[in-house]
């Protein structure tokens, strides 16, 4: 009788990119032609990884989720239209049958080790689903079906879906319709510039503390709230620079204080959990908002016909601040591995800067000066963007304390 005690258990090969499977062999031959493994370990960890061409699977699951989509979107649609033909009772039960079809048929897919884009994309028609449903519920209950807690609920269910199945398609879509309630329903009740401001600034706190109580725990959804929040507060700075923008003062209603509530309750959860670097994160938001606040309730006059030095301090302030905030997006998007936040840093800042010299210098310079000026500005602050990120890189390429402190804060 053969003795396989000390056999190894088998392991299906992960796939991986053809061009990471080719790095991974000439490390492999480099490690073993030094003597640091054995050509049997180079064996057994090379066949853990099989090459796959994305290619071909790319385009099916761009297909695949697109279908969904249009699926989705339609029954939300068909929903919208009424269905006159049919009864209240029969429109909702039909709605609600199709969802619970996409929601048990997805979840029967991902039991089965089904393929993962084919598993996705039935959860992505149960999460538009899940709208339908409770659109075509408003409808029988005559319930008015715009208003943005519809949206609310909406989200929460989606996000629920998410979380307890771990699946990216009902999170995006809970991702997406959460942020557009979180602006319509302070909104609804009152519309002024400052509670845009206030519910920017205050969204990216709660994304960016919920990024970091996902650290760890599920990184590819910490990815998605630290992209949010870093928009967020890239706009809650460019919106708070509009000239007057706060000139009527807050307006207090009851869901933007429910907002500013449940920003706190998420940066406090973040900072009594994850204490030492990662606090920066969540607490450089909370700066962000006090001086995008500060900015907004800073008036200066409308009238761009003439600059007086009140405006150029305003404008002087509103550029150092967001040049601040960008760079440090471009810091933490080196550290953390997410380069949509340093493209997401240099496109806003290109666009606030070309705001700002079209609301303060073109009264002063005109015609191809004021290109001279502005391409003198993107060429200044391109230079200071490259030779900070690249010192950064050097850093934690290195293992200085700065860079090993925020990786090892990720572990």
């Amino acid at each position: 009788m053969t003795d396989t005690s000390s056999s190894p258990p088998a392991v299906s090969a992960r796939p991986v990119a053809p061009q990471q499977l080719a790095w991974l062999r000439a490390e492999l031959a480099g490690w073993t032609s030094e003597g640091i493994i054995s050509e049997e370990q180079a064996a057994r960890i090379a066949s853990r990884y099989r090459s796959e061409h994305h290619a071909r699977t790319g385009v099916g699951r761009v297909l695949l989720y697109l279908g969904a989509g249009f699926v989705g979107v339609g029954l939300i649609w068909l929903v919208a239209a009424n269905l006159d033909q049919l009864s209240p009772l029969t429109r909702f039960a039909t709605v609600a049958v199709l969802w619970l079809a996409f929601l048990v048929g997805g979840e029967a897919l991902a039991a089965r080790h089904a393929s993962p884009p084919l598993v996705g994309a039935a959860r992505l028609l149960a999460a538009l689903g899940a709208g339908a449903v409770l659109f075509q519920a408003a409808q029988s209950l005559q319930v008015p079906a715009y208003e943005p807690r519809l949206v609310g609920l909406w989200s929460a269910g989606t996000l629920l879906h998410g979380y307890l199945t771990r699946s990216h398609m009902p999170f995006f879509v809970g991702l997406v319709t959460g942020v557009v309630w979180w602006f319509w329903q302070p909104v609804w009740d009152g519309a002024d510039g400052l509670t845009v401001v206030l519910l920017l600034g205050a969204g990216a706190v709660l994304a960016a503390s919920l990024a970091v109580l996902h650290d760890g725990r599920i990184d590819s959804f910490a990815w998605a709230w630290r992209t949010v929040g870093a928009g967020m507060a890239l706009l809650a700075l460019f919106a708070a620079a509009i000239p007057d923008i706060g000139a009527d003062g807050i307006v207090w209603t009851t869901w933007l204080v429910v907002a500013l509530v449940l920003a706190g309750l998420a940066l406090l959860a973040s900072l009594l959990t994850r204490p030492g670097v990662r606090a920066l994160e969540p607490l450089g938001a909370v700066a962000v908002l006090v001086v995008a606040t500060l900015i907004a309730l800073w008036t200066t006059g409308t009238d761009t016909s003439q600059v007086d030095a009140a405006d150029w301090a305003h404008a002087a302030v509103s550029v150092v601040a967001y040049v601040v905030l960008a760079v440090g997006l471009v810091a933490l998007g080196t550290v953390r591995d997410n380069p949509a936040l340093t493209w997401m840093a240099m496109a806003g800042l290109v666009v606030f800067t070309t705001f700002q010299s079209f609301a303060v210098f073109a009264p002063i310079v005109t015609g191809a000066w004021l290109f001279v000026v502005l391409g003198t500005v993107f060429l200044a602050t391109g230079f200071l963007f490259d030779r900070a990120r690249r010192q950064l890189a050097h850093a934690l390429d290195d293992g200085s304390p700065a860079g090993t402190g925020a990786e090892g804060a990720d572990r």
